[in-house]
């Protein structure tokens, strides 16, 4: 989410609380809005799965009390998109301003990350507005770059969870010059911005706004003798094997999002996220349904019939015994409570088991005669009857 959107969008309304809401009241109102519209119950449905998104994306925020106190904060200083200069603001009043220019360079070298607060909204505004004076030198540290990667996994471990190597390349502080740009080591600091990394744009209603500068390139920092290694960027490619703990009961396609994983910071900024997209492989055997697993058990004829006890294999456990009732038709299905995928609270799915008549294509003597007695003992009976006095009925 871009800090212009983190602004504008009202996720009090998104939730349907009031702005005094408490903790309890907007875990509430999430919950009952996630089982409404969550993609499982909804399959299918865009506009369930884009409204799924937006109630999450709210309650990431309210629900979190250091992030709603800076939503609430930054909505109160730019209330309707406008803002409103505090006491000894020149001309008084209110100044409104497209968000989109005032946000239109984050993101870029020096601006926040995209698809995040970076150190959060007050870092945005004391970037923005130039409260520290001509004589501010502290440069800002930066957050890394967020890295998106993939993996594939068995249908096994998806649904009992794996740890995983990946191989992931992003940007990294240059090791050739320690991540300062100088190939000596001895980087100055930008005359420009004053190390800040930041130029003002324009004053007026008693603030100013910045764009990164364009001699440091929002770094804060020139190198006398550039790194050949980075050019003097500071940044250089950097690749890396880490072991990554997938949960069990993902399912394909799944996007998993691990904090601090993702590339490093400059100067003292925290790194960035690690997103990993997860494919699964089919099984043989099983399949899946949500959280529940399915398995397709041939029964004889006589089983399905008479009745009798049936033995089933289940995804790395022990068997179950599948108690048939007589008279069980072809496609029926059954349940094995528990057998299924775990669920993020703990608990399993179950096992879906859908019984199939198995037809031998080879008979004994014996069991041919068997079964042709059993036709003439049953010569009067026509399970067509019904499907033919139906169909006189249209």
């Amino acid at each position: 989410m871009s800090t212009k959107d983190f602004i504008e969008k009202d996720f009090y309304k998104v939730l349907g609380v009031p702005k005094d809401a408490t903790e309890a009241e907007i875990k509430k109102a999430y919950r009952k809005l996630a089982r409404e519209f969550h993609p499982d119950a909804n399959k299918g449905n865009t506009r369930a799965e884009e409204r799924f998104k937006e109630i999450s994306e709210a309650n990431d925020v309210l629900g979190d009390p250091k992030k709603r106190k800076e939503y609430d904060d930054a909505r109160a200083l730019f209330g309707n998109g406008g803002f409103r200069p505090g006491p000894g603001a020149a001309g008084g009043g209110q100044f409104n301003f497209d968000l989109g220019d005032l946000f239109g360079g984050a993101g870029g070298p020096g601006g926040a990350q995209s698809g995040s607060f970076g150190g959060g909204i007050g870092d945005v505004f004391g970037g923005l507005f130039n409260r520290g004076g001509a004589g501010t030198t502290r440069t800002q540290p930066r957050r890394g770059q967020d890295v998106d990667t993939e993996v594939t996994l068995s249908f096994t471990e998806a649904i009992e969870g794996a740890t995983v190597p990946l191989r992931m390349t992003s940007q990294a502080p240059c090791k050739a010059c320690s991540g300062t740009g100088d190939k000596n080591g001895t980087p100055r600091v930008c005359p420009t911005c004053v190390g800040t990394g930041q130029v003002a744009r324009g004053s007026g209603g008693g603030f100013s706004l910045t764009d990164p500068c364009p001699d440091c390139k929002g770094r804060g920092l020139i190198a006398e003798h550039p790194c050949t290694e980075c050019g003097g960027s500071g940044r250089a490619k950097s690749s890396r094997t880490m072991q990554v703990r997938i949960p069990a009961g993902v399912t394909d396609g799944q996007r998993i999002r691990l904090r601090g994983k993702g590339a490093p910071g400059e100067r003292g900024g925290p790194a960035g996220d690690l997103y990993v997209t997860v494919h699964v492989g089919e099984h043989k055997v099983f399949g899946r349904k949500g959280d529940n697993l399915t398995v397709t058990v041939p029964v004889t004829f006589a089983e399905a019939a008479l009745g009798g006890e049936v033995r089933v294999p289940t995804l790395g456990g022990s068997p179950v015994t599948l108690k048939l009732p007589p008279g069980t038709p072809n496609g029926r299905t059954m349940r094995a409570r528990g057998k299924g995928a775990a669920r993020k609270d703990g608990s399993h799915g179950d096992l879906l088991i859908t019984v199939e008549v198995s037809v031998p294509k080879d008979l004994s003597g014996k069991a041919r005669d068997a079964l042709e007695a059993y036709r003439e003992a049953t010569a009067d009976e026509d399970p067509r009857a019904e499907l033919f006095e139906a169909a006189k009925g249209e």
